[in-house]
């Protein structure tokens, strides 16, 4: 009996031992999602995702207000995938969903929109930053974006610095990113370019 107990307990660390180890190769915070996605179609083909513009709107607002935040997202690979898509405040989640790349070879841009509710929260300056996490990524350097300009938030009934009122927009661009209705001279700003319709 004495041998069975410690038979038992020695599988238990092993088991133990397993799983640290997967989390630790998976990446951490976050990591048993990227590893599940690293099983997803497309596993030989180049994966190569950046976050273009992320918009946020407002930058001024009560407490209680819904901030909504628009990310595009290129694909400027073959590889297609399921990932984690977040947004953070101040290095908080407050945001997340999953994100499908590459379904489509047609498709390059994609847009997706987050409403972050900000009731409970308090007030101060808060600096958005979306981010996908893709396992075997051949550039995880543009993976994320960050908008310089931070989102006010004030208590309710109280004004904003300098008689602002609420309201306001702000977008970061990744200065690498051409929209596709410029990429080829000649082409018509009217005319629909391809792979910008829809989420």
């Amino acid at each position: 009996m004495r041998y069975g107990k410690i038979g038992a307990v020695i599988a238990s660390l092993v088991a133990l031992l397993l799983f640290a180890g997967d989390m630790a190769v998976s990446g951490g915070r976050g990591g048993s999602l990227r590893h599940a996605g690293s099983m997803n179609g497309g596993a030989d083909a180049n994966k190569d995702i950046a976050i273009r513009q992320v918009t946020v709107t407002p930058v001024r607002a009560h407490v209680g207000d819904t901030i909504r935040v628009d990310v595009v997202i290129e694909n400027k690979a073959e590889g297609y995938e399921t990932v984690p898509l977040e947004i953070s405040a101040n290095g908080k989640v407050v945001g997340r969903k999953l994100f499908t790349f590459g379904f489509s070879p047609a498709d390059r841009i994609y847009r997706e929109t987050f409403v972050w509710p900000t009731r409970g929260l308090s007030p101060g300056e808060y600096r958005i930053r979306a981010e996908a996490f893709v396992w075997e990524d051949s550039s995880p350097f543009d993976n994320f974006l960050e908008v310089k300009q931070v989102v006010l938030l004030t208590a309710p009934g109280t004004p904003f610095p300098d008689g602002a009122t609420s309201g306001g927009s702000a977008t970061e661009t990744d200065p690498r990113f051409v929209p596709e209705t410029h990429r080829d001279e000649g082409k018509s700003t009217d005319e629909a370019a391809p792979g910008m319709g829809g989420y």
